[in-house]
């Protein structure tokens, strides 16, 4: 059974790990480090802080909640295959291509759902937000779209811009698309809102 945690908490847990790997990244940018006779970029030594810390959060959330999204959990792996190819192989590179495929897996799934005629959203979310099926339908092909955007957009962003760049874009850019979005959504929750004459009999 899934347990309530006050939102400052959720939110600590959610983005203090993505926000201490900003402060670290600024902090360590510029330095080199020698472990074990090769040289590590700072970049590197805070992708390899910020993958256990990041399964800390995560483990804290389980406890406190007993309850992990889908999507958490593949972000998780995928945090641990890419960050680790990125310490391991020495290449940032990896760990920058990490967000381009949580979008891709993400909008893909929801553009199979897509075509089966299903919202998967609807499945996961319909406690969350009350909305009319044919809501749910559009709402999903709005973010299947939006996430298939941010894929193209991390990718034109670290393979054409600075590492520091990149690090804003992923720490606050990523953040303030996601909330501009479901902003700009008011319009459908309003208008597919499930009204109580909708809503199945008890």
């Amino acid at each position: 059974m899934t347990k309530q945690i006050s939102p400052g908490v959720k939110a600590a847990l959610e983005y203090g790990p993505i926000i201490g790997f900003f402060a670290a990244y600024m902090w360590l940018k510029d330095r080199v480090f020698e472990i074990a006779g090769t040289e590590y970029q700072g970049f590197i030594v805070v992708t390899a802080c910020f993958i256990p810390v990041f399964l800390l959060s995560m483990a804290a959330q389980w406890i406190l909640t007993r309850h992990l999204s889908l999507m958490q959990i593949v972000t998780a792996v995928l945090i641990v295959v890419f960050g680790g190819l990125s310490v391991w192989l020495n290449d940032e590179r990896f760990f920058k291509m990490k967000p381009t495929l949580i979008y891709l897996l993400f909008g893909g799934a929801l553009a199979v759902g897509i075509m089966r005629g299903e919202s998967w959203l609807e499945k996961v979310m319909e406690g969350m937000m009350p909305l009319r099926h044919e809501g749910w339908m559009l709402l999903t092909k709005r973010i299947m779209l939006f996430f298939f955007g941010l894929a193209a957009l991390n990718e034109i962003i670290w393979r054409t811009q600075t590492t520091e760049t990149w690090v804003y874009f992923k720490t606050f850019g990523l953040t303030a698309a996601i909330f501009l979005f479901f902003i700009f959504q008011g319009k459908l929750f309003k208008e597919y809102a499930l009204e109580e004459s909708d809503e199945p009999a008890e």
